[in-house]
C-alpha cells in the first residue's frame, strides 16, 4: 500500500469514527408518555363514562403530542416532564394523555377503550427506552379496585420486564403494593394544595435520564399504616403532616435516595388498599428503602389522634360565620368536594344562609337546568326558579330562588399563580351571576349557576365574574385541601364544614364492602 494511501487513511479513520460517535452519543433517549388520571369516588351516582374524557379515538401521535405540550406553560405534571426532558436530554414521545374530572367509577368500556389506544399508540412509535405514566392513584374501575395498577400491568406486559416504567401519582393515591412491583420508580406529589406537581414530574425525568444514561438500578419498598387519614387532616403545610412531608424532602438529600413519597390516600374510593403509603426509592439498595419507608409511615401511624374529627355542620358553620368581625369567611362545603368526585350542586350551605338571613355572601352551584333559566330571562330581569340538589339525594333538595340576572358569561378564566394542581385555563362552563332578592350594592348576596362542576382552585372562578371576593362576608366553596391555596392568603377566617354529600369526611355516612377491616379512622367498620 503507498504511503500516501496510508496517511489518507489515517486522517480519514479518525474523523469518520468521531462523526459516527458524535452522531451516537447526541442521540437522545426516546420515552413515551402515557396516561389515564382519574380519581374515582365510590359513593357517587354518576359513572365515569368515555365522553367525559378529553379523549378522541383514533387522534393520530401527531395530533397527541400538539396537545400533550400545549401545556408546557402550565405548572402541571406533563409541564415538569416537557422541561425535565430539555434538561436531562431525552427526547418525549406522547401518546394518550387523558383525563376526567372526579366522579364515580370508570365504566369497563371506557377504561378499556383507552388503555387499549395507548398500548397501540405506544407499540406504533419508535422503539423506546423508557414509559412515563401520568397516572392519579385513586382511579377506581368497574372490574378493577385500582385501575391505576391494571395500567401498569398492561403496559408491563406489552413491553415486558426490562422496559424501564415510572409512574407519577396524585398526593391522594391509594398505592397497591403491586403497582410497586410492576414499576420501577412511582413517585407521588408531596404537597396537599398540590402546588409540587411541575417539581414531581421534573424529578420523574430526572430519574429516567439517570436509569437510561448512567444505569441507575431504582429499588423501591411500600409501608401502608393501617389507618385512614382524614382528608380534613391533609394539608401538608400545617400539622400533623407537615413535618413528615419535610421529613421526606430531607430524605432526598441523601444521595442513595431517588425518591420518597409520602401519599394521604383516597377516603371516597372502597377498594382493599384505599389509605396512605410511604414508598422509597433508593439506587440499588433495598434495605434502605425499606428501613426509611418504615420509619415515616411508623411517625404517619404515631400523629392517628391528631386526626379525630371536629368540624361544625351547616347550621353551626353559617352562625359562626355571621358573627366573625373579618372578612371574607371561606365556608368549606367537604361534604360537595368537587375535586373529590362529587356533583357540585350541594344545596345545605345555601340553605342555611337564606334561612339565617345572611348577608354578602356567594355561593356555586352547578346546575345546567337553572342556568337556561337565567339565560332565557336575560341580564337584568327577574329569575325566580330552584337550584341545587338535583343529581342525587345525597346533595340536598332544591332551593327557591328569586333575584335578578346580573350577568351572563362564558366560564373560562385563567389562573397565573401556582394554585392546587398547577392548573392555568379553567372552564366551568356557561355561567349565570343571579343577584338574590334582598341584596344591597354593600353586601351582595350571589349565587353563580354554571354549566359545568368545576374545583374551586382559583379565586378567579368568582373574579372572572365580577364578584370583589374580599368584600364578601360569607364564601362557600366546594372542596376541601386544594381551595386553601387560593384562599387562605386574603380570607380572614376558614371554616372546613362537615356537610352530607358524596365527599361527607366522616366515613360514618357511607357503607363500606372492600376496605380493610380495623383500620384507624373507620369507626366500627
Amino acid at each position: 500500500m503507498k504511503k500516501s494511501t496510508i496517511l489518507r487513511i489515517t486522517i480519514v479513520l479518525p474523523l469518520v469514527l468521531f462523526s459516527f460517535l458524535t452522531t451516537y452519543a447526541q442521540k437522545k433517549p426516546i420515552i413515551g408518555v402515557a396516561g389515564i388520571a382519574h380519581e374515582s369516588n365510590s359513593f357517587s351516582s354518576q359513572l365515569t363514562t368515555l365522553d367525559k374524557f378529553d379523549f378522541q379515538v383514533g387522534e393520530s401521535q401527531k395530533e397527541l403530542a400538539t396537545k400533550f405540550f400545549s401545556f408546557a406553560n402550565s405548572q402541571t405534571i406533563s409541564s415538569g416532564y416537557i422541561e425535565g426532558a430539555k434538561r436531562f436530554g431525552l427526547e418525549l414521545y406522547p401518546t394518550v394523555v387523558t383525563r376526567a374530572r372526579p366522579m364515580g367509577p370508570l365504566t369497563d368500556n371506557a377504561f378499556n377503550t383507552i388503555m387499549d389506544e395507548i398500548i397501540k399508540q405506544l407499540k406504533a412509535g419508535p422503539k423506546l427506552d423508557g414509559i412515563l405514566l401520568n397516572l392519579h392513584g385513586a382511579m377506581v374501575v368497574e372490574s378493577y379496585p385500582s385501575g391505576d395498577e391494571e395500567i401498569v400491568r398492561r403496559v408491563r406486559k406489552a413491553f415486558g420486564p426490562k422496559m424501564p416504567i415510572i409512574v407519577t401519582h396524585d398526593f391522594h393515591a391509594n398505592v397497591t403494593p403491586e403497582l410497586v412491583k410492576l414499576s420501577n420508580v412511582l413517585i407521588t406529589f408531596k404537597e396537599n394544595p398540590h402546588l409540587d406537581t411541575f417539581d414531581r414530574g421534573m424529578q420523574a425525568a430526572k430519574i429516567m435520564a439517570e436509569m437510561v444514561k448512567e444505569g441507575v438500578k431504582p429499588t423501591q419498598a411500600i409501608v401502608k399504616a393501617p389507618m385512614v387519614y382524614n382528608i380534613v387532616y391533609q394539608s401538608t403545610f400545617s400539622n400533623p403532616l407537615l413535618p413528615i412531608t419535610t421529613e421526606s424532602k430531607e430524605l432526598e438529600k441523601n444521595e442513595k435516595i431517588l425518591a420518597v413519597s409520602v401519599s394521604g390516600g383516597y377516603q371516597y374510593a372502597d377498594v382493599p388498599w384505599m389509605g396512605p403509603s410511604v414508598i422509597v426509592v433508593t439506587d440499588n439498595d433495598p434495605e434502605l428503602a425499606q428501613k426509611e419507608a418504615q420509619k415515616l409511615s411508623d411517625k404517619l401511624w404515631n400523629t392517628r389522634h391528631e386526626t379525630v374529627l371536629d368540624s361544625p355542620q351547616p347550621e353551626e358553620a353559617v352562625k359562626m360565620a355571621m358573627e366573625h368581625e373579618g372578612r371574607p369567611v371561606v365556608l368549606i362545603d367537604m361534604g360537595d368536594n368537587i375535586g373529590g368526585g362529587s356533583t357540585g350542586d350541594s344545596s345545605f350551605l345555601l340553605e342555611e344562609l337564606l334561612k339565617q338571613g345572611a348577608e354578602g355572601w356567594v355561593v356555586v352551584i352547578a346546575d345546567p337546568e337553572a342556568y337556561k333559566v337565567a339565560e332565557k330571562a336575560g341580564i337584568g330581569n327577574d329569575f325566580d326558579f330552584e337550584v341545587g340538589g338535583k343529581t342525587d339525594e345525597l346533595h340536598g333538595k332544591p332551593v327557591r330562588i328569586k333575584g335578578q340576572v346580573r350577568s351572563l358569561n362564558v366560564g373560562k378564566y385563567l389562573e397565573t399563580e401556582v394554585r392546587h394542581g398547577g392548573g392555568r385555563y379553567w372552564n366551568m362552563g356557561h355561567t349565570a351571576v343571579i343577584q338574590v332578592e334582598g341584596s344591597t350594592l354593600d353586601e351582595p348576596n350571589l349565587v353563580l349557576l354554571t354549566t359545568l362542576a368545576s374545583s374551586p382552585n382559583s379565586a378567579h372562578q368568582l373574579i372572572s365574574n365580577g364578584v370583589y371576593v374580599e368584600r364578601q362576608k360569607i364564601i362557600v366553596v366546594k372542596g376541601n385541601i386544594a381551595p386553601r391555596a387560593a384562599y387562605e392568603p386574603f380570607a380572614s377566617k376558614l371554616i372546613q364544614v362537615d356537610s352530607p354529600g358524596a365527599t361527607a369526611v366522616n366515613p360514618s355516612w357511607f357503607t363500606f364492602k372492600r376496605a380493610r377491616k380495623g383500620m384507624f379512622g373507620m369507626g366500627d367498620y
